[in-house]
């Protein structure tokens, strides 16, 4: 069976928890595994109406028989976890989950620094989470790890041996990455960006899998990108432009209204290439369209919504394979297998 990775392709906030969960219960993963920074990107899904955010844990939790697991490249804040442990009660998390004894651990100090920094808070905008300062201690060596932590002890494990022994089972691996493109620390808007890198390669070396044991990666674009914070933003609209088109959003984490802008087909391009990109998968067609809302069949789709899907195929060069219709888990068209 193949693995694939999903990962943001603009600024983060594209969608990707809505995406990842429709991937975990259409294909059923046997294991589950999420990289990226740390707790300063929050996922939510919407199930019947109701809505879960998750920061540390992976997305794809709906899939109450995977395995979920939590790479070794990932912050972890155990207060955190164990809220989302109980958050996700009703799908049974505490007793799927595991965590890389490897992680390094955001502690309070971290937050604070994060939170009074007037660089990294005030000017570049970051969530207060701690991240950035719990890395710069992971690479002075300085940083506590999840084995360190005694609370932790009953989820430790070698996330790392587990997604490759499921890989050499013939088992299937959907992994799931945090934040977006835009935002890696290499290749976004420096130093307007997340404290590490966050390309599809980056979320591979998280969970401790090679290139050459990924099949698919999947990179999420928004038919309007959002941005959190300060950095550049080429096609940023003004906020009067946004809520004329309704386009009022909030971030899961922090709580600030999201900047919005037109799509970049040029950005997306890019960040497609640099992923390696197989397929896209694009979300909210129906703030483009407000005809397309809960569409599931392209066929139907209204004439305008399609030929902003074809323009992206047609100047990204990579195709469409999931649109999202709607926040429900079943608004959602699934082309992958007919591209």
């Amino acid at each position: 069976m193949p693995s694939y990775i999903v990962v943001g392709g603009q600024w983060g906030d594209e969608g990707k928890g809505s995406v990842i969960a429709y991937l975990a219960l259409k294909d059923r993963p046997d294991l589950i595994a999420r990289g990226g920074v740390g707790t300063n990107a929050g996922h939510s899904v919407f199930i019947n109406g109701k809505k879960y955010a998750v920061r540390q844990l992976p997305t794809g939790f709906i899939q109450t028989e995977a395995r979920l697991l939590v790479g070794a490249g990932v912050l972890v804040d155990p207060g955190v976890f164990f809220h989302e442990l109980e958050h996700l009660r009703d799908f049974d998390v505490a007793r799927r989950v595991g965590i890389d004894y490897r992680c390094a651990i955001i502690e309070g100090k971290h937050r604070e620094l994060d939170s009074t920094n007037s660089h990294l808070h005030g000017e570049i905008g970051t969530t207060g989470s701690g991240c950035g300062p719990a890395n710069a201690d992971r690479v002075m060596r300085t940083a506590k790890l999840a084995k360190d932590i005694k609370e932790l002890e009953p989820y430790l494990t070698d996330v790392a041996s587990e997604v490759n022994d499921a890989l050499d089972d013939g088992k299937l691996v959907l992994v799931e990455g945090t934040q977006g493109f835009g935002l890696s620390l290499y290749y976004g808007t420096y130093p307007y960006v997340t404290s590490k890198d966050t390309t599809a390669s980056a979320i591979a070396s998280d969970v401790g899998i090679g290139p050459t044991r990924v099949d698919d990666v999947i990179v999420v674009f928004k038919s309007f990108p959002t941005r959190v914070g300060a950095g550049p933003f080429p096609t940023e609209m003004d906020e009067a432009e946004a809520e004329r088109l309704g386009l009022i959003e909030y971030g899961t984490v922090t709580g600030r209204r999201r900047r919005v802008g037109w799509f970049d087909f040029d950005f997306a391009r890019y960040s497609a290439r640099i992923n390696g990109a197989t397929m896209l998968a694009l979300t909210m067609l129906d703030k483009y369209d407000k005809d397309a809302f809960g569409v599931t069949d392209y066929d139907k789709l209204p004439r305008r919504a399609r030929k902003f899907v074809e323009e992206i195929e047609e100047r990204v060069g990579v195709p469409v394979a999931l649109i999202k219709t709607g926040p429900e888990l079943e608004h959602i068209i699934d082309r992958r297998d007919v591209i």
